[in-house]
C-alpha cells in the first residue's frame, strides 16, 4: 500500500486535487481510501464516499494541533485502510500549524498552495513546504503567467528539492503527472497484523513545551514557564 499525506492552508483546493486523484486511481483499477483530519468540522469524507463509494474516515483533532493528531492516528489509519483493501491511503490534514510538518518517512508528502495567496506565501509556511516531496500549485487560471513564474520561483527558493506541479483542480489539468509521482512513490511495509513498519515523523517537531500549550491563560511571559519569548529579546527557557 502507498501513503500520501496532503497538507496546506485552508481553501487552497486540497480536496479538489484529491477528488481528481481518486477519479484517476479508480480508472486505473487502483483502490484508494481517504482520511480527513480537521479541527472541528469536515464533510469531505462524506462527499468522496458518496461520489466514488470508497472507504473514508474523518478525525477531529479538537484541542490537538491537527498535525500532531495526524501523527497519533496514522498507524491506526494505515491498519484500517489496509483492512479495507486499499492500495493507496490519501490523508488530508488541515495543516494549521506552520511550524510543524505532518509528513512521514516512507510516504509521499504533498503540500497544496494556491497561486492567488500572494507571492511571499512560500516564504511563510516553513516545514509544511520545505519538508514536502511535491508542491501542488492550484488556481493557476486566476493569475497571470508572470505571477505564476514568480510564485514558482519563490517555492524553489524556499524548497529547492521539492517537485512543483501546477494544476487546475476543477478541470483536472495537470493531475496526471501528480498521479504518476504518487504511484511511483514508496510503498509501506506492513506486518502480518497490518502494522506499518518504520513510519517516522519527517523532520524535528518544535522544541520545548510551554504552559500555554497545557492550558494556562494568563497573558505575559512572566506568568509562564518553559520556552518563553519577551518582546525585546529571543526565546529562552524559564523554569527548572
Amino acid at each position: 500500500m502507498r501513503l500520501a499525506v496532503v497538507a496546506g492552508p485552508a481553501t487552497t483546493g486540497k480536496t479538489a486535487v484529491l477528488r481528481q486523484v481518486v477519479r484517476r486511481l479508480l480508472a486505473r483499477g487502483v483502490a484508494p481510501a481517504f482520511l480527513k483530519i480537521d479541527v472541528q468540522y469536515a464533510d469531505e469524507d462524506e462527499a468522496l464516499a458518496a461520489e466514488f463509494g470508497i472507504p473514508t474516515r474523518k478525525v477531529y483533532s479538537g484541542e490537538l494541533c491537527p498535525d500532531h493528531c495526524s501523527v497519533m492516528v496514522l498507524g491506526d489509519a494505515v491498519r484500517w485502510a489496509a483492512g479495507a483493501g486499499a492500495e493507496v491511503l490519501l490523508v488530508e490534514t488541515a495543516g494549521l500549524c506552520l511550524r510543524c510538518s505532518p509528513y512521514v518517512d516512507g510516504a509521499l508528502g504533498i503540500v497544496v498552495l494556491e497561486a492567488t495567496s500572494g507571492m511571499n506565501l512560500p516564504r511563510k509556511v516553513g516545514p509544511m513546504l520545505s519538508l514536502a516531496d511535491v508542491a501542488v500549485v492550484t488556481k493557476i487560471d486566476r493569475v497571470s503567467q508572470a505571477e505564476r513564474e514568480v510564485f514558482r520561483a519563490r517555492i524553489e527558493d524556499a524548497a529547492p528539492s521539492v517537485l512543483v506541479r501546477e494544476v487546475n483542480a476543477l478541470h483536472g489539468i495537470g493531475i496526471d503527472p501528480l498521479l504518476g509521482t504518487l504511484l511511483g512513490g514508496p510503498q509501506l511495509v506492513l506486518g502480518e497484523d497490518l502494522e506499518p513498519r518504520g513510519l517516522r515523523l519527517r523532520g524535528a517537531p518544535p522544541v520545548g513545551t510551554c504552559t500555554i500549550c497545557v492550558g494556562k491563560r494568563d497573558v505575559g511571559w512572566r506568568s509562564h514557564f518553559g520556552v518563553v519569548r519577551p518582546l525585546e529579546s529571543a526565546t529562552f527557557y524559564r523554569g527548572e
